[in-house]
């Protein structure tokens, strides 16, 4: 598989939690202290997005 693609599973823990695996990480530079955002639509699914990511975005909308 390509280095920037990954398919995996993530088991979901007894708090709801789940765990971004390695690989992963390492392809979108998630690292502990990180913040993510959580985009969902029922019919769609679920999306994980880096805060910084939406930060960069709101600069460009605003400095126009």
């Amino acid at each position: 598989m390509e280095k920037n693609k990954y398919v995996g599973i993530c088991k979901v823990g007894e708090k709801g939690q789940i765990v971004i695996p390695k690989e992963v990480r390492e392809i979108f530079d998630i690292k502990a202290g990180d913040s993510i955002i959580v985009l969902c639509d029922k019919e769609k699914g679920i999306a994980l997005v880096k805060s910084e990511i939406i930060e960069d975005l709101t600069e460009q909308v605003f400095k126009k």
